[in-house]
This record gives structure tokens, sequence and C-alpha cells, in this order.
């Protein structure tokens, strides 16, 4: 049993390894999004981290449209990223987790 909790451990250890080396990876995937019109083009990391924003002219003359841009196209993007994110990272956990009954919260 001192063995299994062992060998258990170890592929626990090595699972926080993939998952860290994964997230690492995660920061050189980018992700680009832009408004319907091309007005406006946001790019950010697979970990959400914001990388760039381009902002036509026009719309720097509509404080308030540039907000709706922004809020409507950045959420776009985060929502792919998340995406991303969570199905490289669940993968990753999945595959380095233990096969302990009871506990299939990544299925």
């Amino acid at each position: 049993m001192f063995g299994d909790m062992m060998g258990m451990m170890s592929k626990l250890k090595e699972a926080q390894q993939k998952v860290e080396d994964t997230k690492k990876r995660l920061d050189t995937v980018l992700i680009n999004e832009q408004s319907s019109d091309n007005l406006l083009k946001v790019e950010l990391t697979a970990n959400r981290t914001l990388k760039s924003i381009e902002i036509d002219d026009t719309l720097l003359e509509d404080k308030e449209q540039l907000e709706d841009y922004l809020i409507l196209t950045l959420n776009k993007a985060i929502k792919k990223a998340t995406e991303i994110n969570e199905a490289e990272i669940g993968a990753v956990a999945k595959e380095g987790m233990p096969n302990i009954p009871g506990l299939d919260m990544f299925k």
C-alpha cells in the first residue's frame, strides 16, 4: 500500500508539472479577434493576457461606440481564450490523474 501511495504521489507531481508546462505554452498561443467591421482588433494569449489592440481612427470620434466595441470584441476573445485554456489544462490534468474511484471530476 505504501508503494501505491508513493507511486500516486509521484504521478500527481508529474501531472502538476505538465499543467505548469502547459500554462507556459499557452502564453505563446495567440487569439486574434476583431469587430464584425474590422474597426477594432485585439490579440491575447490563451492565458487571457492582452497583447495588443488596434483601433481604427473612425472609432476615436465616438467614445461610447469605442467602449461598446472594446467590450464586445474583448469578451469574444476572452471566451475563445478560456475555451482553449480549459481544454488544454483539462486534458493534461485528466491524463496525469491517478485512477482513484469516486474522483472523476475531469471526465
